[in-house]
């Protein structure tokens, strides 16, 4: 199966549970993977035969700037289930969502949540 891939998009958001969180923001990245047949956009070289990237990337900021929430694994669902309904010729997606400042006392790169839809 085909791909399209955007990778570690960076968004400065304020979702958490944490006051902290939700009043002084942080970054989050986030990627997606939409797995398509792209046979016939790779043929006619017409972007409505695709999936238009820009869109995505579109859908993506909105989500994670618009409105905070407390977890990631709402903000990826949320991503995950518009991308899923809008799109129509996805037949798999992965939205990972990663927050490299989290309130962890301990070492490490960042927590990370995957969404999934269809066939991955």
């Amino acid at each position: 199966m085909d791909k399209i891939v955007l990778k570690n998009m960076g968004f400065y958001a304020y979702h958490g549970n944490l006051p902290s969180e939700t009043t002084q923001g942080q970054r989050f990245f986030v990627d997606v993977t939409v797995l398509a047949d792209l046979t016939k956009p790779g043929q006619t070289d017409q972007l409505e035969d695709s999936i238009n990237y820009v869109d995505i990337y579109d859908t993506v900021e909105r989500i994670m700037t618009e409105t905070p929430y407390k977890l990631l694994e709402r903000v990826g669902s949320l991503i995950a289930d518009e991308l899923w309904n809008s799109n129509k010729g996805i037949v798999g997606l992965a939205v990972t969502v990663r927050k490299p400042s989290v309130p962890i006392s301990g070492m490490l790169d960042y927590v990370e949540v995957t969404i999934t839809r269809g066939q991955i």
